[in-house]
């Protein structure tokens, strides 16, 4: 299984690397939402993980431009500081499947990874 994490900030995103690969899986990293909607149309991930706070693109569009394509049924875990309820809300209106605030326990975020990557529709 492919996971693109999408995620500007070095030390957050080789915590969820590491344990992503420790894990067996394949991770792709995009540092802004820019190199991750590169990585999503060239290596068409099986689970996404995004921050909302990125350069050039944020999470939010990112989730609106997977969502908005019937093509893609990609599951979305937005990983983000911003605990704000009304910004939960609009990832979830775009189509989010799932949320975590940073900080998180690398358990639940395996958990969580887990249970979205057994939503995938077979092929």
């Amino acid at each position: 299984m492919k996971i693109l994490v999408a995620e500007d900030e070095p030390l957050m995103s080789a915590a969820i690397v590491g344990r992503l690969r420790g894990e067996g899986y394949e991770v792709i990293v995009a540092n802004d939402g820019r190199e991750a909607l590169k990585a999503i149309e060239e290596e068409r991930p099986d689970l996404i993980i995004t921050d909302i706070l990125m350069p050039f693109t944020s999470g939010l569009e990112l989730i609106g431009v997977v969502k908005s394509d019937p093509a893609m049924q990609i599951p979305v875990i937005v990983l983000s500081g911003m605990g704000q309820e009304a910004t939960v809300m609009e990832a979830f209106e775009l189509g989010a499947d799932d949320f975590l605030t940073k900080p998180f326990n690398p358990a639940e975020l395996s958990m969580r990874v887990k249970r979205a990557l057994k939503k995938i529709p077979k092929k």
